[in-house]
């Protein structure tokens, strides 16, 4: 059976992404600061609005990782002009969920794929491995699980 990349507003997003953002990012009940100089966490990766102290539940968190992944969605779909794979867009609503819409969508990543370098363009996931300019080894393995997702387990 033969596929093809279909337009994002006609997709949804995989329980694989889910999942695979749940796995990467971990379970905090509390909110913390998973690096130093970086912004307070809270569930499953959750920033926005996240304070010292706040605590949440794992289905609260749950509900907030399904809502913040829709959103990167929608974001990706503004920005992203080509139809993908499904697990292309799996594999940048992980990227994207990890460093912001913005990033996302301003980078060199989402120009390449609306030129339709799609194998470029995953190949740009592997960049985004650092903080503060250094690369980290978990986003290091992060970012080579989204880059063998991306391209369908090649590479």
């Amino acid at each position: 059976m033969a596929y093809k990349r279909t337009s994002i507003a006609a997709m949804v997003m995989s329980a694989t992404v889910l999942v695979g953002i749940a796995v990467h990012e971990g379970y905090r009940g509390e909110a913390y600061t998973p690096v130093p100089g970086d912004v307070p966490t809270i569930g499953f990766g959750t920033t926005s609005g996240v304070k010292p102290g706040q605590k949440t539940t794992p289905e609260r968190a749950l509900i907030a990782l399904l809502k913040e992944a829709e959103e990167k969605k929608g974001a990706i779909q503004k920005c992203v002009k080509v139809p993908l794979y499904q697990h292309e867009l799996d594999a940048y609503v992980s990227l994207s969920y990890n460093i912001g819409s913005a990033a996302f969508c301003g980078s060199t990543l989402v120009k390449k794929l609306n030129q339709e370098d799609y194998a470029g363009a995953c190949d740009e996931i592997k960049r985004w491995d650092k903080f503060k300019g250094k690369p980290l080894a978990g986003l290091t393995k992060r970012r080579a699980e989204e880059h063998r997702l991306c391209t369908g387990g090649e590479g």
